[in-house]
């Protein structure tokens, strides 16, 4: 009898609750769709979609805002969540204080769940951030502490995490939304050639995230993402990329459940070793995720 395939991971989703923490951002003309309330029951309740006969069994939550009291709120949740298996946090990289930031968070309620930080560097003008002294010595404080680092950049920055990756090799990376690809006027050129130098170095994995909203919102197609996802498989391999929504966000250009039946129509003339990689392998090793066995396992 063949076994049941490992649960689906979600490696890349936001939550917030507007009473209890604001979202500023959400202010923003466009976003009316997602501008309420958002918590792991919606999740639940709207990822229904199976990927490669996979249902959705746990996640990692990603913060929004660059606020230390957003990622504690999200940790405590973690603690009495079990959808929830990782955090991807923010601490302030700058600081020189960061170690003891750090630590404070890891100590703290949920800590145990805070596997990552990340940083909104797509916002930032600064053409070198990551390479800044100080953002330097902040990533590695948290390489020095066990945790990883999230690459939010758009393509055009994707130089940036190219000379993080060369400066900082012993700290893993993770590429979020494949660095951003302009799916809209489909020019990708520029995007892959970064993108391949990106991946020639072995710590750094890939999210496949976030893609329906680089394309047009409205009409995108599954023969819209094909060309970005051809060549994350080609310079990544399978086992080097990993499965997330984006969701609330992808609401904005189909939700959940439509991202979900693209990817499992896109993953079709692979291996089930490599299926297995793109939908929880990855991220279970780079997240460090109680795997299928631990989870059958535990008393």
């Amino acid at each position: 009898m063949t076994a049941d395939p490992a649960p689906l991971v979600d490696a890349h989703h936001h939550l917030w609750n507007l009473a209890e923490y604001p979202q500023s951002w959400l202010d923003e003309p466009g976003l009316e769709v997602i501008r309420r309330t958002f918590t792991p029951d919606d999740l639940r309740a709207t990822a229904t979609q199976q990927v490669a006969g996979r249902q959705l069994g746990g996640t990692v939550a990603v913060q929004c805002v660059p606020e230390v009291p957003e990622t504690e709120l999200l940790l405590a949740l973690a603690a009495r969540e079990p959808l929830i298996q990782a955090v991807v946090g923010w601490a302030d990289l700058t600081s020189p204080a960061i170690g003891e930031a750090l630590d404070s968070l890891l100590a703290g309620a949920g800590g145990t769940y805070l596997r990552s930080l990340r940083h909104l560097v797509q916002g930032e003008t600064d053409p070198a951030w990551l390479q800044r002294p100080e953002v330097e010595r902040g990533l590695a404080a948290a390489r020095d502490r066990g945790l990883r680092y999230d690459v939010l950049v758009r393509s055009h920055q994707l130089d940036q995490a190219v000379r993080l990756a060369e400066r900082l090799p012993d700290l893993p990376l993770v590429l979020d939304h494949a660095g951003k690809p302009d799916l809209v006027r489909g020019e990708l050129s520029d995007w892959e050639r970064e993108l391949r130098q990106l991946a020639e170095h072995p710590q750094v994995v890939c999210k496949v995230s976030g893609l329906i909203t680089e394309a047009d919102h409205a009409s995108w197609t599954t023969a819209d993402i094909r060309p970005a996802w051809d060549v994350l498989l080609a310079a990544f391999g399978p086992e080097r990329l990993m499965f997330g929504s984006d969701w609330p966000v992808a609401n904005l250009a189909g939700g959940w459940n439509r991202w979900a039946a693209t990817v499992d129509e896109l993953l079709g003339g692979l291996a089930e070793s490599e299926i297995q990689a793109i939908l929880a392998g990855t991220a279970t090793a780079f997240y460090g995720l109680p795997s299928a066995d631990d989870t059958l396992e535990a008393p």
